[in-house]
């Protein structure tokens, strides 16, 4: 009886730090697990982000690099306008917005928390355009700017550790707390790109993406001609149910129903 007391009581301490531990995602109002405070994730992905540029080699390319940067600060400057409309700009407190092409044959691009975002030059003849890299730029940043990183760490924090708060777990289990962290942004040139999220998460990215774009000015309807692209030109695709990210299929689907709150956005 005593043994099923304290799992008892475990599970309703559990409970008890998942509601008081809650934020809202930007644009889609989801509410979702936070253990972790924006400062202390910052810090951990500036330090790996700037690894992974001393170690890697940068593009010498300097139109595409200038692509890079030119829509970047386009997104950048959408989504401070998108918070400050909002009244939220202290939400982008600590953001250092940093944009780099590197070097290498995979067809991907991340963003760290903080607005530390890397593109690989692979991922550029799908792209083709200024359009379509704001595609794959808005989806990226969206996922640093719902944090979903800071969730699913707070998640395995929460299972591993009972909830407790990333500053405490720091000191008192650096080496779990670290083991977390890279198995939720394992980012490095042994790797070449972040793990991935769920499909949840890609699903949401693409939705917010969407919306920063179109706020930066570009056509929204070019998002679902990427993704026909990606699709055309990926491969054999694990089936949906097998992968944690959705099918081109599933994307282009949900992008497309999302088309009237974009244009909604669009000038």
């Amino acid at each position: 009886m005593r043994c099923k007391t304290i799992v008892m009581l475990s599970l309703l301490g559990l409970v008890a730090v998942i509601l008081v531990a809650c934020a809202t995602v930007p644009i889609t109002g989801r509410k979702q697990l936070s253990l972790i405070s924006d400062s202390e994730m910052q810090a951990m992905s500036f330090q790996q982000y700037d690894q992974v540029i001393a170690e890697s080699k940068l593009s010498t390319d300097s139109e595409a690099t200038a692509m890079i940067k030119r829509v970047g600060g386009r997104i950048q400057k959408a989504v401070e306008e998108y918070f400050r409309d909002q009244g939220m700009s202290n939400e982008l407190k600590g953001y250092v917005w940093e944009f780099n092409l590197i070097e290498s044959d995979q067809v991907n691009a991340w963003c760290m928390p903080g607005g530390k975002v890397a593109f690989y030059t692979g991922i550029l003849p799908v792209c083709r355009d200024d359009v379509g890299v704001a595609v794959v730029m808005g989806h990226e940043i969206a996922h640093a700017i719902a944090e979903h990183g800071s969730e699913r760490m707070s998640h395995q924090m929460a299972v591993q550790m009972g909830g407790i708060a990333l500053s405490e777990a720091t000191k008192s289990k650096p080496a779990e707390t670290q083991a977390i962290y890279m198995s939720v942004f394992a980012v490095g040139a042994q790797y070449g790109a972040m793990l991935p999220y769920s499909r949840k998460h890609e699903s949401e990215a693409d939705h917010i993406g969407l919306i920063f774009m179109v706020m930066a000015g570009y056509d929204p309807q070019e998002a679902p001609k990427f993704w026909e692209r990606m699709s055309a030109g990926g491969g054999a695709a694990p089936p949906e149910f097998m992968s944690t990210h959705p099918s081109d299929a599933t994307r282009i689907r949900q992008l497309n129903e999302h088309m009237p709150e974009a244009l909604g956005y669009y000038r």
